[in-house]
């Protein structure tokens, strides 16, 4: 009996722990950013989830100079050549759209993009009310939108961005 459970308990415990220790810290997922028709803007999206929250890091060329909406939106449909079949802003708590950093604003509220005079543009910044996998604010399967206007936060339900120059999928890693 003793070799049983030296041979077949520690390993299961073993295993639990390593479960237990993966929290999650480790989920992770990306969006690879492709232009719309007519446009050349195209990056990458990465998302952590840390805590009650999520980092996102973006990284971006090919836009116009300047600042630009940036949203999660609702559905990881990036196949109508100017995105709108990513439908709107992702909004699973029924908010008014607004800044991320104030209480009121869609889960897929993200701060601006600003570009450089080369077209560049990075970003990170961390999100509230959305997650990496499970729950109503799961992320992973959405569409990532980049507009070609800035977001002035106020204009419901859109934030006046104007046409979406690049969307990706979101992706669990």
């Amino acid at each position: 009996m003793t070799k049983f459970l030296k041979y077949s308990v520690l390993p299961i415990a073993a295993i639990l722990a390593g479960c237990a220790g993966s929290g999650h810290g480790d989920r992770t997922a990306e969006a690879a950013l492709k232009p719309t028709q007519g446009n050349a803007a195209s990056g990458t999206v990465s998302f952590r989830q840390e805590g009650g929250g999520v980092q996102v890091t973006a990284r971006v060329s090919g836009l116009t100079p300047g600042a630009h909406g940036f949203h999660i939106h609702d559905k990881g449909d990036c196949s109508a050549p100017d995105a709108t079949s990513a439908g709107g802003h992702f909004n699973p708590t029924g908010k008014a759209h607004g800044h991320p950093d104030h209480a009121d604003h869609h889960a897929g509220d993200m701060p601006q993009l600003m570009a450089d005079a080369a077209g560049n543009a990075t970003l990170s910044a961390r999100l509230t009310g959305v997650g990496i996998g499970e729950g109503a604010g799961n992320i992973v399967g959405r569409g990532v939108i980049i507009h070609a206007a800035p977001d002035d936060f106020k204009t419901q339900p859109t934030g006046n961005s104007g046409a979406r120059v690049a969307c990706g999928v979101i992706a669990a890693r």
